[in-house]
C-alpha cells in the first residue's frame, strides 16, 4: 500500500512538474510556439509522459488555464473586495514565484479563447459587485452606465499585465512589473477620488451628445449604481 501511495504522489508531482513547466515556456512564448517536446525537457520528463499524463497539447494547454484561474480566484477570494492592480501588486512581491502566472495570465487575457473570456468576464463582475457596493453604502459616486465603469476599471487593471514593457519605459525605467505597479498607485488612486476635469462642462457636453445619439444608458442604472 506505502508503495502505491508512492508511485501516485510520484505521479502526481510529475504531472504538477509538467504543467509548470507549460506556464512558463506558455507564457514566455505562447502555445503556439512551444512543443510538446520542450514542455518534457522543461519540467525533465518524456513527451510520452506529456501524452500519458494530458493526453495532448491542447489539453495540457487547457489544464494550464484551469490552474492559473483557480490561482486569481482561489479560496482566499482576493478579488472579493479589490481589483486585478491589488493582486498583480502581491504577486510581484514575489515575482521569483509568481512571474510565470502574471506572465500567463498575460498571455491568456491576449488570446481569443474561451479561458480568456471567463478570465475578463469574471473580473468584471467582481469589479461591479464592488462598485454595487461602494454606491450602496454611499463610499463611491453613483455612475449612469456602472456596467461600463466595471469594464473600464477591469480594463485598467490588466494593463500592468498587458503593457507592463511599455509601462516600464514610460516610467523612466523602472526596475520590475512590482515597480510598475506601485508607482502607478497613488495616481490612479488620486484619479479615482478627485478626478481630473476642475468643472462639468466637458462632461455636460458629453451627455448631451449621448442623449442625442440614443447611447445614454437607461435612468434606473443610475438610480440604483447596479
Amino acid at each position: 500500500m506505502m508503495n502505491m501511495c508512492s508511485v501516485r504522489d510520484g505521479d502526481l508531482t510529475m504531472k504538477a512538474r509538467i504543467r509548470d513547466a507549460a506556464i512558463l515556456l506558455f507564457g514566455r512564448r505562447g502555445a503556439s510556439a512551444i512543443s510538446v517536446r520542450a514542455v518534457a525537457e522543461q519540467a525533465g520528463a518524456s513527451a510520452a509522459l506529456v501524452i500519458h499524463h494530458y493526453g495532448s497539447k491542447d489539453a495540457l494547454r487547457r489544464a494550464c488555464d484551469h490552474h492559473v484561474l483557480d490561482a486569481v480566484f482561489d479560496e482566499k477570494d482576493d478579488l472579493a473586495a479589490a481589483d486585478l492592480n491589488a493582486v498583480i501588486a502581491s504577486w510581484s512581491d514575489e515575482e521569483n514565484g509568481r512571474g510565470p502566472l502574471l506572465d500567463y495570465l498575460a498571455r491568456m487575457l491576449g488570446d481569443d479563447t474561451e479561458a480568456s473570456a471567463s478570465l475578463f468576464d469574471r473580473l468584471v463582475d467582481r469589479t461591479a459587485a464592488m462598485l454595487a457596493a461602494g454606491m450602496r453604502d454611499g463610499t463611491m459616486r453613483q455612475s449612469s452606465d456602472p456596467r461600463a465603469l466595471a469594464v473600464i476599471l477591469a480594463t485598467q487593471g490588466v494593463a500592468p499585465l498587458l503593457l507592463h514593457h511599455h509601462l516600464r519605459r514610460a516610467l523612466d525605467g523602472v526596475d520590475s512589473r512590482a515597480d510598475v505597479v506601485r508607482r502607478l498607485t497613488v495616481p490612479l488612486v488620486e484619479l479615482y477620488t478627485r478626478g481630473i476635469h476642475t468643472d462639468e462642462t466637458i462632461l455636460a457636453a458629453v451627455r448631451q451628445a449621448s442623449a442625442a445619439d440614443g447611447s445614454t444608458p437607461p435612468a434606473a442604472d443610475h438610480a440604483t449604481g447596479e
